[in-house]
């Protein structure tokens, strides 16, 4: 029960910074999940949110169900589920009620000015972690490359872009081990 707890106290924390949405959050996660709590290590976090984006829902909610479920089974993907969406459950509460009231204020709309700009600067140090622990050879950097375009560009679904790329993977390290 302990455990269970810590998950839920682990991933409320995480989802008290909702702001931008799951890739905002993907930083805080890595460092509580990996560093401080060892619950998983970098690269089965980086599954968990390749895993968390091709699955409905929000990739921070399905990384915290993955971990949950990863460290303490279905009791802890219903704790860490539950920790990651209570935060966010109030936060929205709370807003609904009240936002009408101070939503022409300018200094509740430069405050999310600001908000956006720091998510972004989230959002780009989570891809240079992933760009860093997830390339590392020339064909990283052409899949990279040819998934960003045909995601940012073509209008590829990411969701083809990533059944593709794990196709690749796995062919990849069939062709490699037979070389070998």
């Amino acid at each position: 029960m302990k455990d269970l707890l810590k998950l839920f106290v682990v991933f409320c924390r995480i989802g008290g910074f909702t702001f931008g949405g799951g890739y905002a959050m993907l930083p805080i996660i890595q460092r509580e999940i990996v560093e401080k709590n060892h619950w998983a290590t970098e690269e089965e976090v980086i599954d968990c949110y390749a895993i968390g984006q091709c699955t409905p829902g929000i990739i921070a909610v399905n990384t915290a169900t993955f971990i949950g479920f990863k460290h303490k089974g279905i009791p802890g993907a219903i704790a860490a589920t539950a920790g990651m969406v209570f935060p966010s459950f109030v936060i929205i509460s709370v807003i609904a009620a009240y936002f009408k009231h101070f939503q022409d204020y300018a200094v509740v709309n430069h405050a999310f000015g600001g908000i956006r700009v720091a998510v972004t600067a989230l959002i780009l140090n989570t891809v240079i972690k992933l760009w860093k622990s997830s390339v590392k050879d020339w064909l990283g950097i052409i899949i990279f490359t040819a998934s960003f375009i045909a995601v940012a560009f073509v209008g590829i679904s990411p969701i083809m872009v990533v059944v593709i790329s794990s196709a690749l993977g796995v062919i990849t390290k069939i062709v490699r081990t037979d070389v070998n």
